[in-house]
């Protein structure tokens, strides 16, 4: 059970995150959030003190479903490497093809533009550590003298890369609609053998 705290935390972000979608980042106000959450401003300021720190948050917390996944599914034998990939592959499409996930990355790109300090905040608090929960895993491969991947940040982020690319670009474009759970499926069910075949042909 989530502690008090934690919970107030979770119900501004929640609040925080409606609001930056339904009415864009610098028209949402901290009294508005305050009042969305609902809590008092002294509250609210206990946990961000200021909108850039709550969108971080926003960030992390959309992210953190992926990152359970990561976690919650990490196979104990070789040959769970094909299962586990496409498990966090669907769990990281399932965010970034969501409205939520998309509406919140066109912001990020349009806030950072005027403010690049908080775009190293926001990529450290989510794309940063989904690379390196995966990087840490294939470097555990590669201990275990099952592989030998001489660059496994780079192999990480070339994952999550092919899961992105141009449909992500066209959904975030509003070119093209977002994919059914069958059309990401069958997405994930191409790209995990690529990537598994390009990055991993060199057992030992």
């Amino acid at each position: 059970m989530s502690s008090p705290a934690l919970s107030k935390r979770q119900t501004i972000i929640q609040a925080a995150t409606e609001l930056f979608i339904e009415h864009n980042f610098n028209a949402v106000s901290m009294d508005k959030i305050a009042q969305a959450a609902p809590v008092s401003k002294a509250t609210l300021y206990k946990y961000f003190d200021s909108k850039h720190a709550l969108l971080v948050a926003v960030v992390e917390e959309l992210c953190q479903a992926v990152s359970q996944t990561m976690d919650e599914s990490l196979p104990t034998e070789i040959d769970g490497i094909d299962s586990y990939l496409k498990q966090v592959a669907l769990s990281f499409m399932d965010l970034i093809y969501s409205k939520e996930g998309l509406a919140i990355h066109r912001l990020i790109i349009a806030e950072c533009h005027a403010f690049p300090e908080l775009g190293e905040l926001i990529y450290q608090a989510g794309p940063q550590n989904l690379f390196t929960q995966l990087e840490n895993y294939l470097q555990s491969l590669n201990n275990m003298d099952e592989f030998n991947m001489s660059d496994t940040a780079f192999v990480a982020k070339a994952f999550f890369g092919l899961l992105t690319g141009d449909l992500h670009l066209q959904c975030l474009l509003n070119i093209k609609s977002l994919p059914s759970t069958a059309e990401k499926q069958a997405y994930i069910n191409k790209t995990v053998p690529f990537y598994i075949q390009g990055f991993f042909h060199d057992a030992i």
